[in-house]
């Protein structure tokens, strides 16, 4: 029997992968990826060279059995993401369930993901947080978002840069422009920023903007 290793991978920064992953990823027999190109990229860094097929939302049904066929014949099989931990707002759950199903040995390591950094640097209570990664585009969004106004824990959500300010306008309309919030964009790469506020004061700066890269909003729960 093989096994599937989830691999986190960085979120920015190349040097943030750990050893444990690069050795990983050289000895796997085959490399799932997102997108092969960015995956590409980090492989060269480290000089791995290695099987890679492209392993998305798009076709992961499409490819499950073939999939755990070679997993059931001895092959390992390394799954990355474009950046972070798999199945984390990421493909890769499904593999993960059917492996479990099938009793095929899976294991994660530890590693990048952008929601503690993003949460530690908030200020905010860091003992008690709900992730809800992407909120729903339009069927149950201004549901959750009235459910979320009443969370006494710290909330932790992604954002795509060109839906921060219609996000941020949403929450305040069902949060209140006092409730204080953070936003981490492009953490660890070279142009990080960490912005700090209410969130009317972050809608009013980032509304008129162009607002560019990977976005973590946390807010702090209600009091």
């Amino acid at each position: 029997m093989g096994k599937l290793f989830i691999v986190p991978t960085p979120i920015g920064n190349l040097e943030d992968i750990t050893y444990r992953a690069v050795k990983v990823l050289q000895s796997a027999d085959l490399i799932l990826a997102e997108d092969t190109r960015k995956t590409n990229i980090l492989l060269n860094r480290y000089q791995i060279r290695k099987k890679i097929l492209s392993h998305h939302k798009f076709n992961e049904y499409k490819f499950l059995d073939s999939l755990i066929d070679r997993l059931k014949s001895g092959e390992t099989i390394a799954l990355v993401s474009d950046a972070g931990t798999p199945a984390i707002s990421d493909p890769g759950i499904l593999l993960v369930r059917t492996c479990i199903d099938k009793e095929i040995p899976v294991e994660c390591l530890p590693g990048p993901t952008a929601l503690i950094p993003a949460l530690v640097v908030s200020g905010f209570d860091t003992d008690k947080f709900c992730f809800e990664g992407f909120l729903p585009h339009k069927k149950g969004r201004t549901k959750r978002m009235k459910e979320l106004a009443l969370e006494t824990r710290t909330i932790i959500l992604y954002e795509s840069p060109q839906r921060i300010a219609r996000t941020l306008g949403q929450l305040v309309e069902f949060f209140g422009t006092d409730r204080k919030a953070s936003i981490a964009r492009e953490l660890t790469k070279i142009h990080e920023e960490i912005l700090y506020g209410t969130l009317g004061q972050l809608y009013e700066k980032l509304s008129t903007v162009n607002v560019k890269g990977e976005i973590v909003l946390t807010i702090e729960g209600l009091e």
